[in-house]
């Protein structure tokens, strides 16, 4: 395949799956719930953070996350009482449990009482074509505040060779504005041209199929390949591809 079939057959994939019918089996379906920009942010981050496994595990067990928070995210985040999160402790999902979520709440009332909300903390640091330093900035801030070493595991740092997918896919979602109704869009401060690809399973099995990818470990050595060479398709928005990448994998089994 050359570059140019190559581009042809991923943008017909981008615009297969990148709309709104996508939404429904996607953990995205969790943030668009919400209207308020800190709500679907929060809703976003939280949903990101636990998905991994079985997709409708990973959504039913986020919308438990929000009914614990009264389905106000960020009047919870910021308003809680002690007592309410107590409540939290018997959560879990896979490794993350009702610890780590309390941890969660808590460094994000830290990061929207302090730094200014989620969207200021990842424009830090941003660079032109990589949110790898931001990411691992963005970790250290979250991490400010008193938690158990355990709880670290769940934010993936770039810096240490972590493919860091779940904060690629919220990134995604928070900065792509393409109006097709999926991703939001409401984060204007970071460009869509220094995102990098949600790499996990999926994406990455297709990757090396279409000659994407030639890493055999899904990490971050890998996903700077992959970016490179999506930006070759599409420098200002490499992300999109994200859409043919998974959507090949997951639904077409390719």
């Amino acid at each position: 395949m050359t570059k140019s079939e190559q581009k042809s057959f991923l943008d017909e994939k981008v615009e297969l799956y990148n709309n709104p019918n996508f939404i429904e089996s996607d953990p995205i379906q969790i943030p668009h719930q919400f209207s308020l920009k800190e709500d679907i942010e929060i809703a976003g981050f939280l949903a990101a953070t636990i998905a991994w496994g079985n997709r409708k595990m990973i959504i039913s067990n986020s919308k438990k996350m929000m009914d614990f928070m009264g389905n106000s995210p960020f009047d919870f985040v910021m308003n809680h009482q002690e007592y309410q999160l107590e409540k939290l402790e018997n959560f879990v999902h896979r490794t993350f449990n009702g610890v780590d979520m309390i941890t969660f709440i808590k460094g994000l009332q830290n990061i929207y009482s302090n730094h200014n909300g989620l969207e200021a903390v990842f424009s830090n640091n941003c660079e032109e074509t990589s949110m790898q330093k931001s990411i691992s900035e963005f970790k250290k801030v979250f991490f400010e505040i008193d938690h158990q070493n355990r709880t670290q595991k769940h934010i993936s740092d770039p810096l240490n060779n972590s493919a860091a997918k779940r904060i690629n896919m919220f990134l995604r979602w928070m900065v792509r504005n393409d109006k097709k109704g999926v991703d939001f869009g409401i984060w204007k401060t970071i460009p869509t041209a220094a995102l990098s690809c949600p790499l996990d399973v999926h994406s990455g099995n297709v990757a090396r199929k279409l000659e994407l990818l030639s890493r055999k470990q899904n990490d971050a050595k890998a996903l700077f390949e992959l970016d490179s060479n999506l930006r070759q398709l599409d420098a200002n928005d490499p992300v999109k591809y994200d859409f043919a990448l998974f959507g090949l994998g997951v639904f077409e089994k390719f």
